[in-house]
């Protein structure tokens, strides 16, 4: 048999599907269930896992080789992740408005985010003022680091450049 002529390669990449797409996000199909499942927001290696054993799939699996049966359980169980997961598990525990515990993907996820950061603006907490002017809000250092204005010390290539143009200039 020579490398040019695959004898069963063709008839593999015919069932399998490149994209899955899970919500309204597209993952890898050439890759594991477990690796193209922590591609999506919210979702890492671990709770992967949790999704592949309740999904009773095989997380090693290619995940475009599934039948659309298997591919459909996955996406039922990552909707309805926080019935699956422990509380202490979910990503959106307690939430501010509703008070319950869900465990949120994709662009909800992003979303109700986005919605956290805008209310902690607009009651003018201190966490709310830090993302106002772009600083950092978890409570690190920043006496020497996260400093974006200019350059601070001996920039070596404008001072070359300098020296280079008064030497052109006595010449």
């Amino acid at each position: 048999m020579s490398a040019e002529e695959p004898a069963d390669g063709e008839t593999e990449d015919e069932d399998l599907q490149y994209f899955v797409r899970i919500g309204q996000t597209d993952l890898d199909g050439t890759k594991s269930v477990e690796r193209s499942l922590s591609e999506l927001k919210g979702i890492g290696k671990r709770m992967a896992r949790i999704v592949a054993d309740k999904a009773e799939v095989n997380r090693q699996a290619t995940f475009g080789r599934l039948d659309d049966d298997e591919i459909d359980s996955v996406v039922e169980v990552v909707e309805s992740l926080d019935e699956y997961v422990p509380t202490w598990m979910a990503n959106r525990q307690k939430d501010f408005f509703s008070g319950e515990t869900t465990h949120e993907t994709g662009s909800d996820l992003e979303e109700s985010r986005r919605h956290d950061i805008n209310r902690m603006q607009m009651i003018s907490s201190y966490k709310g003022i830090r993302h106002e002017r772009g600083k950092k809000v978890r409570g690190q250092r920043t006496k020497s680091t996260g400093r974006t204005e200019g350059t601070i010390g001996v920039n070596i290539e404008e001072i070359r450049e300098e020296m280079e143009e008064e030497g052109g200039e006595e010449e």
